[in-house]
């Protein structure tokens, strides 16, 4: 392609060196494309009514350099063809790098001076050097919403008690107001830096570091990220998140009593009871056992979700275990309050009676405990004998 020189540089050809206020049309296999050369991000999306930094640098070699003083200044525009005159974007030397150390970076604190166009970028100085960079430019989109921020991992699979470590990173085109991160929940320490790209763009980041719960399991952990304006208008968010699958042994485990209609305490002796286990593991429970508590044994019933039993009052401790691929998990131990049937009297470790309100203290019915109609057995109750009266 042919490169258009105005009033801007030397050239050497065929032997030949021009100078001054001259236009030549020369192919890129000329000398001059290995003079100058710039280098910015091939793309930039601009949040409207944000600021924005376009990352660039230059090189100006075969004696050009020596001009690069205070005297340059940067100018921007959406077409290749301009001179400082028609240029789009005229910014002030606080908004540019060192041109003199052939930085190029320019922040645009107003966005609307922009639009969605290939933008060029032009050096001029008060000596020869003056040159429009027409070998790169830089594609700007202005968009009304920030897209969302990344998480990685994108996904969580652990098990209970690792370490994870998320990262959270969102594109940062302004520098001077990068976006603010936020966990959701806050699971441990976070920390938040401002690194760099390949093309020398910016992005946010915030790390996360946390122990893996049972608690976290299937709960959502999000990350936001918040975009201040420059133009007085709302901060807008972004919003990404995902759904951790902590592996356990069990979340937890829990004996319920089906088809229960009797109050908690007692049960009458001789009924029929069924005892479910229940658990909520990571992975699925894969088998249910059953066992009895006899002192200080342990004697195996069943296997099975559920146990089917006739309350009695020298049977009425029981616990269950689950097994998953990961592990045993076991309930807490299960205490039956029987209702013993009239006219049984407590064996010697069972000798506890319950006060009663009588509303006829004389009577002989309150006179000895094998007249007692009822009285509870529960594991709170250590019974011992005492006379009624």
């Amino acid at each position: 392609s042919d490169i258009t020189i105005q009033d801007e540089c030397a050239v050497k050809y065929q032997g030949f060196l021009l100078m001054r206020y001259l236009t030549v049309k020369v192919f890129c296999i000329s000398a001059l494309c290995g003079t100058f050369n710039i280098k910015m991000p091939q793309n930039l999306n601009v949040l409207r009514g944000s600021c924005v930094t376009i990352p660039c640098s230059f090189n100006a070699r075969g004696g050009f350099e020596n001009h690069l003083d205070d005297s340059c200044k940067a100018y921007w525009s959406d077409s290749s063809s301009f001179i400082s005159e028609n240029a789009k974007l005229k910014p002030t030397k606080e908004m540019t790098g060192d041109l003199t150390k052939k930085d190029c970076t320019t922040t645009f604190n107003n966005t609307s001076l922009l639009q969605s166009a290939k933008y060029y970028f032009r050096l001029e100085c008060d000596n020869p050097l003056k040159f429009t960079f027409t070998q790169a430019g830089v594609d700007i989109s202005l968009i009304a919403a920030p897209p969302s921020p990344t998480l990685t991992p994108s996904t969580l699979k652990v098990k209970e008690g690792a370490s994870v470590s998320l990262t959270c990173s969102a594109p940062a085109p302004c520098w001077s107001h990068p976006p603010a991160l936020t966990w959701s929940p806050n699971l441990g320490q976070s920390q938040e830096t401002l690194q760099e790209n390949q093309d020398k763009t910016k992005v946010k980041t915030s790390v996360m570091n946390f122990t893996a719960s049972h608690l976290h399991h299937g709960n959502k952990i999000s990350c936001t990220a918040v975009y201040q304006k420059q133009d007085g208008s709302p901060d807008v968010t972004a919003e990404t998140s995902l759904t951790p699958d902590i592996s356990c042994e069990f979340l937890s485990h829990n004996i319920t009593f089906n088809k229960l209609s009797f109050p908690s305490c007692p049960v009458p002796e001789n009924s029929n009871m069924t005892l479910t286990c229940s658990s909520n593991a990571n992975p699925a429970v894969e088998n249910y056992t059953w066992y009895r508590a006899d002192g200080d044994q342990e004697t195996f019933i069943r296997t099975g979700i559920s146990l089917n039993i006739k309350v009695s009052r020298d049977k009425r401790r029981f616990f269950c275990k689950a097994e998953n691929e990961i592990g045993v998990g076991r309930s807490n131990l299960t205490h039956l309050d029987v209702q013993l049937q009239k006219n049984v009297k407590p064996q010697e470790e069972d000798r506890t009676y319950m006060s009663l309100n009588r509303r006829n203290v004389g009577s002989s019915e309150y006179d000895d405990i094998s007249n007692f109609v009822l009285f509870c057995v529960s594991r709170e109750i250590i019974l011992s004998h005492t006379s009624l009266y």
